[in-house]
């Protein structure tokens, strides 16, 4: 193989593919990025075996041919090469080394060969469809914060996706919990997603596909089957396993009786609890939100280091409360909210509260109390 291409477009793809490879790795080839050249472009893969992320670049190829070599070296070299610069990519005739060149700058890499690179065979897909990035990043970006990150409730770690009727209208949903916290957003169902099998997406292909829907413009191919997803977003193609388990009925803990009605002003309560939260303990980081007629007060005490009080001015007009919330998950879902104001649908201390966001009707957010 023997290929010559620019600096920025083989680092932008490396940054895009680079991440699925795990840092330790038991099984070298994992560790490498599979590097293939034909026609007028330079293919690259990674895996850890559940994710699979390819993305092609324009190359100039002399000599078309496939090596696997160090992911996260070869990124780390081409990032530290001078803008504007090329790169020439070529192995030895035994295969067993890669030459990267650029200016006076030389490296030789270690290969492994390319039959050894596992391929994460998607099979085939009963179902398919196109959708905004916008949509998906907006239901993404909705929901990501509340994925359990507890390992034994392994079918919380990831969002849960499925087709739904709501009010009349097919909805694609995301819902993402992690007991305390439940998180659901709505977009319009695309053409092709009727009838699809409930997913749950994994934490990890998640975050690697937040961070690859940069471009608003970008219409994604989504192709799904009950083990696997498919996601096509111009020249990259991620692949992944789902989560093989089954997502609890989350509609049972959405109350549909919460009658006393709190309206806050987003920014000001946001910087209300993040102020008063500053002396709660790490542990604890409980808030408690006393209402009476037109006001709430927002008290913290911690033990070891003293106490904060902060009052603010809310729409509230029913018998008095007292409740308790965990202050980050108050803020996480604060921080989704893209209205002034937000709407908490409260019913005792005790019970879920309902959060809704006045300029996002889409999106519904659910919190546990705390006791405090």
């Amino acid at each position: 193989m023997r290929i010559t291409l620019e600096r920025s477009n083989l680092l932008k793809s490396l940054n895009h593919v680079h991440r699925v490879v795990e840092r330790r790795n038991t099984i070298p080839i994992l560790s490498n990025v599979l590097l293939r050249s034909d026609g007028a472009s330079l293919e690259m893969k990674a895996t850890d075996l559940d994710l699979e992320i390819t993305e092609a670049t324009p190359a100039q190829v002399e000599q078309a041919g496939a090596t696997t070599v160090p992911a996260h070296l070869l990124y780390d070299i081409v990032r530290k090469l001078p803008d504007g610069s090329e790169v020439l990519l070529a192995t030895n005739t035994e295969g067993t080394a890669m030459t990267v060149a650029s200016g006076r700058s030389k490296f030789s890499l270690q290969c492994l060969p390319q039959s050894d690179f596992p391929d994460l065979t998607a099979g085939s897909f009963s179902h398919s469809f196109r959708l905004k990035a916008t949509d998906l990043k907006m239901l993404i970006d909705r929901t990501q914060f509340a994925i359990s990150t507890e390992e034994t409730r392994y079918y919380l770690n990831g969002i849960f996706v499925h087709t739904v009727e709501s009010k009349g209208e097919l909805k694609l949903r995301a819902v993402a919990t992690d007991g305390h916290r439940l998180a659901r957003a709505d977009v319009e169902a695309p053409s092709g997603s009727e009838g699809m099998p409930g997913i749950i997406i994994p934490r990890k292909t998640v975050s690697e596909l937040q961070k690859l829907l940069d471009n608003p413009d970008l219409v994604v191919t989504v192709e799904v089957s009950d083990a696997k997803i498919r996601l096509t977003m111009g020249s990259i193609v991620m692949t992944s396993k789902l989560i093989d388990g089954t997502f609890p009925d989350y509609q049972r803990v959405i109350p549909a009786n919460n009658d006393k009605e709190l309206r806050v002003d987003c920014q000001s309560f946001a910087q209300a609890v993040d102020r008063v939260s500053t002396i709660s303990s790490e542990r604890g980081r409980a808030v408690k939100l006393a209402l009476n007629e037109g006001q709430m007060t927002l008290t913290v005490n911690n033990p070891d280091s003293g106490s904060a009080t902060e009052e603010l001015p809310v729409g509230y007009d029913h018998d008095p409360l007292e409740i308790g919330f965990n202050a980050k998950y108050l803020l996480d879902i604060t921080s989704q909210l893209t209205g002034t104001d937000a709407i908490f649908m409260l019913a005792d201390p005790g019970s879920p509260t309902l959060v809704r966001d006045l300029a996002a009707e889409d999106a519904l957010y659910v919190l546990m109390p705390m006791r405090v």
